[in-house]
């Protein structure tokens, strides 16, 4: 199939993305039509942006492309987010900084360096236990394990139950049949509600416990408003590095030469940490909604109507970067949008780039040589 007979469409059909399709139409996007209109169908009508210029700016204008009404494309059947307006990721200045508050100071880098001794002991362990099995699910037996390791050790969750929320998170995030991934996901639901009351009785120093008794505007969070900002904490803090380490290490076995690169000279590994995120893009794309008309393009932009930003568009984007579809561990000025930027910048996007470094550092210490032993199954989804 040509580049020209390629249906824009194909966007919203989670098994396109499962292909190297949709880049090949956010390329075309790019160039000839970087404001395009999807019409409704199975989801809402809504605005493609595939140029990276555009989708920093429309980032950075959080009064005029609101969060507050979701951040992802969702089926038109499913109405809207429940979490519009009441999480860190749905909600717009000046209730998401009094919220960012609350829990701002676990991400910071003094808490981040003082987690690197725990965190560079997680991961030598989950790495030894893959090389006594000398092959293994890189996803679920490494990629998975340290980010989710972390961020319940953020979130005071006891490490006897962190196993159990290990393979919740597996079943509820991963690719799967839809009932059983609500099922898990209500599981985890339940498991913070439990939590929360546990942290009003007897309160701790992690973050379930900031949530439970921080103000907002002078009032506590209700217990909903807790909880979906838990599970906001819990698929941030897991998602992104699980996929970008998984996806990394793709990149890696197709590129043999940037990972002896990176193993010959160790001062590499900070810059390709940057490109593994570049290259992943693990946000496919983020939602915004108009607060008011505005031309963009020569195409108006009309007060509710929904906006699209493209992330792996905006960091292969010829305009900004140079030669974007190669892999490049060396490169230098890498501004991508991978983690976000204004606003909604990545919370935890210190956190995981640490964590990404160190796994990788590990894994160029103690293992020599990495293969397939088949194929990659890539997720079919659009988020």
């Amino acid at each position: 199939m040509t580049i020209a007979a390629l249906e824009t469409s194909a966007l919203v059909d989670p098994r396109f993305h499962a292909t190297d399709g949709p880049h090949a139409v956010w390329r075309r996007l790019r160039e000839d039509d970087p404001v395009h209109w999807h019409e409704p169908g199975q989801y809402p009508g809504f605005w493609s942006l595939t140029r990276y210029d555009d989708i920093r700016a429309v980032s950075m204008d959080a009064g005029t492309f609101s969060s507050a009404r979701g951040i992802l494309l969702r089926p038109s059947a499913q109405g809207e987010d429940i979490g519009g307006g009441r999480t860190l990721a749905l909600t717009d200045p000046p209730r998401h900084k009094a919220l960012r508050a609350l829990v701002s100071d676990w991400f910071t880098t003094r808490s981040v360096r003082d987690l690197e001794e725990f965190m560079r002991g997680a991961v030598r362990d989950v790495v030894a236990r893959a090389l006594e099995r000398r092959e293994c699910d890189f996803v679920t037996d490494i990629a998975a394990r340290l980010p989710l390791y972390v961020i319940c050790r953020l979130m005071g969750v006891p490490p006897a139950e962190q196993e159990l929320l290990f393979s919740l998170t597996r079943q509820a995030f991963a690719a799967g049949a839809p009932e059983a991934r609500s099922a898990a996901h209500q599981q985890i639901m339940q498991y913070f509600i439990e939590l929360m009351y546990r942290r009003m009785d007897e309160p701790a120093d992690d973050l379930v416990s900031a949530l439970v008794s921080g103000t907002v505007d002078g009032e506590l969070l209700t217990e909903e408003e807790i909880l979906l900002n838990c599970d906001n904490l819990l698929v941030g803090g897991t998602e992104n590095v699980r996929l970008a380490v998984s996806s990394g290490m793709s990149a890696f076995l197709d590129h043999p030469g940037a990972w002896e690169a990176v193993r010959a000279d160790r001062e590499l590994l900070p810059g390709a940490v940057e490109e593994v995120l570049r290259w992943t893009s693990s946000a496919t794309h983020l939602l915004r909604t108009a607060t008011r008309s505005v031309v963009l393009h020569d195409r108006e932009i009309r007060e509710g109507d929904r906006v699209v930003l493209w992330i792996p568009s905006a960091n292969r984007d010829e305009r900004v970067f140079d030669q974007p579809d190669r892999f490049d561990v060396a490169r230098r000025s890498n501004r991508h949008l991978a983690l976000g930027i204004g606003e909604h910048f990545c919370l935890g996007g210190m956190l995981a780039r640490v964590e990404m470094r160190l796994m990788f550092d590990e894994l160029l210490d103690s293992v020599r040589r990495v293969e397939r032993t088949g194929p990659p199954v890539p997720v079919e989804s659009i988020v």
